[in-house]
Formats: structure tokens, sequence, C-alpha cells
């Protein structure tokens, strides 16, 4: 009887605490085509969705070009100018920058990262020792050494579908991409004025989570083409902790930014200790 008794009170002690546990592990309802989620101080997965298929990642793309820009050394001090050549003739986006416009290279790598300006990083992929071709050479050269296998490059703005990726290989570039204070600075401020071409044209980040203070974001890109849906990556500070969140092909405007609040929401619910989620 007294082992009975015994028995009784562990489990009634055992069912809320199990219950709770439940509550605080909802599995995300993420909406991406693939995703990722890795601690990047231990470089553990925390979250993995399709992490290994082989999609267009558009804009992400910027992360790659400006490791490049910076790595060939040349002084961001120098100007450089928007020609014909930087017209994007693949899909005919629009640029708030019009041929002729004179920036400095430092504005154009941070309206690029922050803004997702394609005429400026096409710009700075011809402003390179090689020319465009050496350009996207040295970023695939890049991403075989940072072994992302699955990867390849075509153009320095991924308007291509044909900059490919998976959500495991980008994990290694952003990773990559956070060492760098210039990225991390560029990528993250709310917006710039820049003086250039016609007038004065205020840029902003097309990131809103950068403007939420509790995410302390460190890094973000955001992409978006028909082919590769929208796309987001991002360092947010989750218990001081740095995570990284890599998103592929979500449906509507707002999925991304949507499925990066819930998968940190979740991350938070969770306990510091507790194994990996892969789908």
């Amino acid at each position: 009887m007294r082992q009975l008794l015994t028995v009784v009170v562990i489990l009634a002690c055992l069912v809320p605490a199990l219950v709770l546990a439940k509550r605080a592990m909802p599995r995300p309802a993420v909406l991406a085509r693939a995703a990722m989620v890795v601690d990047l101080a231990t470089g553990r997965t925390l979250y993995a969705k399709h992490a290994d298929q082989r999609l267009p990642i558009a804009s992400l793309t910027k992360l790659l070009t400006a490791m490049v820009v910076l790595d060939s050394k040349r002084s961001l001090l120098r100007p450089a100018r928007i020609t014909n050549d930087d017209v994007d003739r693949l899909k005919w986006s629009r640029s708030r920058l019009p041929v002729g416009s004179l920036l400095l290279r430092k504005t154009m790598l941070h309206i690029a990262l922050m803004s997702s300006e394609n005429r400026a990083a096409f710009a700075l992929s011809r402003d390179y020792a090689g020319g465009r071709g050496g350009f996207v050479r040295a970023m695939n050269r890049t991403a075989r050494r940072l072994h992302m296998r699955h990867s390849h490059f075509v153009d320095p703005t991924g308007l291509s579908p044909r900059n490919v990726s998976t959500a495991s290989d980008l994990t290694r570039l952003a990773r990559a991409a956070y060492r760098y204070a210039t990225i991390r600075k560029y990528s993250t401020s709310e917006g710039q004025l820049v003086l250039g071409g016609a007038g004065p044209l205020m840029y902003h980040n097309t990131d809103p989570l950068v403007r939420r203070a509790a995410w302390h974001v460190g890094l973000q890109k955001t992409g978006f083409t028909n082919e590769a849906g929208h796309c987001l990556i991002i360092v947010t500070q989750v218990r001081g902790h740095a995570m990284l969140f890599v998103l592929l092909g979500d449906p509507t405007p707002t999925a991304h930014f949507q499925d990066a609040i819930d998968l940190r929401r979740w991350l938070l619910s969770r306990p510091p200790t507790h194994a990996a989620h892969t789908l």
C-alpha cells in the first residue's frame, strides 16, 4: 500500500511537469520551404527543415558579394559610377540609382546590404580587378573555401535563379559574414541618406526586425525573386546567445519575418538543453 502511494505521489508530481514541458515546446508552423536555426557560439543545429534542399536564394547572395568586396582590400573610399552595364536586363528590376550616379564604394556596399540595391552590387562587381567575371569566380572560390558544397553563383545580386544554395550551406556563409564588422554594421543600420544621381535619396532597411530593440539584430539580409520566394538570414539574441536563422522560399512578403518571430518565440520557450528539432 505504501509503495502504491509513493507511485501515485511521483506521478502526481510528474504529470504537471510533463504537461508544462509539452506546452513549452510547440512545433513552429514554419511556412518556409527550407529553414535552419544554429547557435553561433557552439555551431549546434537547433532546428532544421529540408536543410539540404538546393534552392534559389535571391539577394541573400549579397552577403557573399560583400565578403568578396571586402576581401579584395580595395579602398571603400574610392568613388564608383553606375553605368549601363549595371542595369538589370534579366528581371528589369527597378533601381533608385540613375545611370551616371557617382558614389563612394562604401555607400554602394552599405545600400546593397541594407536595402538590396542591385545596381550598387552590380557596380561593385564590375569595379573589380578581374571585372565582373573575375568577381563571380571569386564568389565561387570563397564558397568552396567555406565548404558550401551545394552552392553555385553566377551573379553578385541574386537576381538570377541560377544562384543556388541550401539552408545548411547558408549557415556557413552567414557565420563567415558575421566575422566582418563592416557587414554587421551596414546590414543592420536602419537607414542611410545617399547623395548621388539626381539628388539626395533616403534608403531604409528592408528588414523591419532591425527596428525591434529586443531582437538585438547582429546581421541580416533579406531576399526575394519569384523563383526564390521570400528569404531571410538573421542573427538575433536568445537568452544572451547569438542565434542564426536561415529561411528560404517563404510564400508571402511577411511570412519570412513571421517564421523568424515564431522560431525565436519557440526557442525562448524551450529548456536550454533541449534536443535539436529536425523535419
